[in-house]
Order: structure tokens, then sequence, then C-alpha cells
């Protein structure tokens, strides 16, 4: 399957980084819904990993699981990671100045949702969302 990795580091990035992910939507035929549901996610964690990490990379790929098709989004950063997930995944739950909506409003918006972090190294967060889901 197509696999690309996207290095985000600053803030003009995050529009071809945009643009890859709906490309790789658009040929699996996901249909318009999903695709602005999986956009609006991969916008608010690629601009999380750009506000609280200065960045990182992304992969992009088309994944199967028998005759379903998705993208598969991987965000990876070297930043200060999350002390709390658990409170992080929480409506409203904010550090920064924003309404907080970030981690569980992208978790509501994609087919599954994994996050893992460790203090001083960083988070990944991978995300799957399917075409017909």
């Amino acid at each position: 399957m197509s696999k690309d990795i996207m290095y985000i580091v600053r803030d003009q990035d995050v529009v071809p980084f945009r643009n890859r992910v709906k490309e790789k939507a658009v040929k699996i035929k996901m249909g318009l819904v999903n695709q602005t549901k999986l956009i609006t996610a991969a916008s608010e964690l690629v601009r999380n990993m750009l506000k609280y990490a200065n960045g990182g990379e992304v992969l992009i790929e088309i994944v199967s699981k028998g005759r379903d098709t998705g993208i598969r989004l991987v965000f990876k950063d070297k930043g200060p990671g999350i002390a709390d997930i658990s409170m992080a995944m929480k409506d409203g739950f904010s550090t920064g100045k924003s309404l907080g909506l970030g981690l569980p409003g992208a978790r509501r918006l994609v087919s599954e949702f994994d996050i893992k972090s460790e203090s001083g190294k960083g988070t990944t967060v991978s995300i799957i969302k399917w075409a017909n889901g």
C-alpha cells in the first residue's frame, strides 16, 4: 500500500499535509463527510504537534482490513510528552489557551485512535478512518 512521511516543522507545512491526506482519501473513494472528519482530526493533531512539540513527522498510509480500506495517520513528535493522557482525553481539558477540543474531538471524528506518550520523550498518536465508517 502507498505510504508517505511528511515532516511538519512550521505552520506552512499544514496545508500541503492536509492536501496529501485528502489525495489519499479521494484515491480510496472515501466519501466527503468522512474525508472532512479525517482532515479535521488530522488538522487538530498536527496543530497540537506544532504547538506543543515544535513539530514532528506524520506517516500517511492507505490500509486495509478485510474489505475495508482506510487511511492511517501516525503523528510522532519528540516533545515534552503528555503527563496525564487520561486527563488530556477529557473534553474541555487544555494546557494551552484553546477550547480543549483537541484530542477527544479528534478521537470522536475517526474510526480508531491510539495515543502513547512518554514524559520528556514525545508522543505518538495513531488514527485510522475507514472509508465506509
